[in-house]
């Protein structure tokens, strides 16, 4: 007679053969490594470094990363009110638009409120003013692009609407800003180096530079590869510490990537393998559902014990459960033979993962569960059938 297998319930101890699958695990060490780096630059250069929870909002981990970190910045409402309730520490947000019974509850969350037009700044700073503990900020487009190869994520690409560029700044708010704006924000980069950030601030000085001495803060936005081997952390350094003497502003970044860069998995099962011109594994796991930047980017996921189709002798295509014909992950090559069953790990899925995942066709949400530095992993969150009629009514 079959033994049934163990019901698996949150907060339990499990084995890596016990995860059930798609499933997400989050490695504690590896996050660990990149809080450390993140909070000595804060120490080294005096900035204040924030979460981007667009990036990673696994807030069971927000203790621990509030404790290296100094505090959260959202994308709106309800990122902002996660931040608040779950780390508590400060709490910035920027979106391009406002709604007004939204921003009734951010002057009650937020530290910073960050306007993307002259006409939303006017529209809510009656409301914002009117609370004491809020600073203002202004998000500016230096018009200077850094990006080769992701259109989608360049803000500064002709016809952005983020960021307002300096003709329109200065015809709207003339040489003196208003007493109420006490920052300056910019974001350009997408998983880029130090060089391209300080050949961004140098192209955003040239014309801002009157008004950098007008405010108290600049918030440099995310995009930073800080915790990536190689990354020039000196060149930061010397960057953050330029701003601060010649403008006298406090410096905030706030990278989404670095904070949790290299530190998750995907655990996917081989469901079934079809054979047309080659070899395609069908997966647990999905592309369009669990990791659309891989169809948005595109790129392809790093895989554990896999190399580039050809290198090795097995080379199999891999793709998912889902009726979308394009929803393939790549091609990847195996030094052995790959078998229904068998399992794989997709690496660095931590990042804009969890937080863009969907149930597209009723595919269910991968678990999630965090690996302890002890090497036991923990069954943090599961999904079922509620979760995807919920949303649907």
């Amino acid at each position: 007679m079959k033994i049934p297998a163990p019901v698996i319930k949150e907060g339990m101890m499990l084995k890596w053969n016990e995860l059930p699958t798609p499933c997400y695990v989050v490695d504690e060490k590896k996050l660990k490594d990149n809080l450390k780096i993140l909070q000595q630059l804060e120490r080294d250069a005096g900035c204040h470094i924030l979460l981007a929870q667009k990036a990673f909002s696994m807030y069971s981990l927000y203790p621990l990363i509030g404790a290296y970190l100094s505090g959260t910045t959202a994308s709106g409402l309800y990122e902002a009110r996660l931040g608040a309730q779950e780390m508590g520490k400060e709490n910035h947000v920027f979106a391009p638009a406002y709604k007004e019974e939204d921003m009734r509850e951010l002057v009650k969350l937020c530290d910073h409120i960050i306007f993307n037009s002259y006409a939303q700044y006017q529209k809510h700073r009656e409301l914002v003013t009117g609370h004491e503990n809020v600073s203002i900020g202004i998000r500016v487009n230096p018009e200077y692009s850094t990006q080769e190869g992701h259109a989608i994520y360049d803000p500064c690409a002709p016809g952005s609407r983020l960021g307002m560029i300096y003709e329109k700044f200065f015809g709207q708010f003339g040489e003196t800003l208003p007493e109420d704006i006490e920052g300056i924000h910019f974001h350009t980069l997408c998983e880029q180096d130090a060089g391209d950030l300080a050949a961004t601030f140098y192209a955003l000085e040239e014309k801002f530079a009157p008004y950098l001495r007008q405010v108290r803060w600049l918030n440099m936005g995310g995009g930073h590869h800080i915790t990536r081997d190689g990354y020039q952390i000196e060149k930061l350094k010397e960057l953050i510490r330029y701003i601060k003497q010649t403008y006298d502003l406090q410096v905030y970044l706030e990278p989404g990537e670095a904070v949790a860069l290299g530190a998750g998995y995907l655990v996917t099962t081989v469901e079934d393998i079809v054979e047309n011109e080659m070899q395609i594994l069908i997966l647990d796991a999905s592309a369009a559902c669990h990791m659309p930047d891989v169809l948005e980017m595109p790129y392809r996921p790093p895989l554990r014990d896999a190399y580039p189709a050809g290198e090795k002798p097995f080379t199999y295509r891999l793709s998912s459960l889902t009726c979308l014909a394009g929803d393939v992950i790549g091609d990847y090559s195996f030094a052995r033979k790959i078998n229904v069953g068998d399992r794989l790990v997709f690496e660095d899925m931590a990042i804009y993962s969890m937080v863009k995942n969907n149930t597209f066709n009723g595919i269910p949400l991968p678990s999630i569960a965090l690996l302890h530095e002890n090497g036991e992993v923990q069954m943090i969150r599961q999904f079922g059938y509620e979760d995807f009629k919920g949303r649907l009514s």
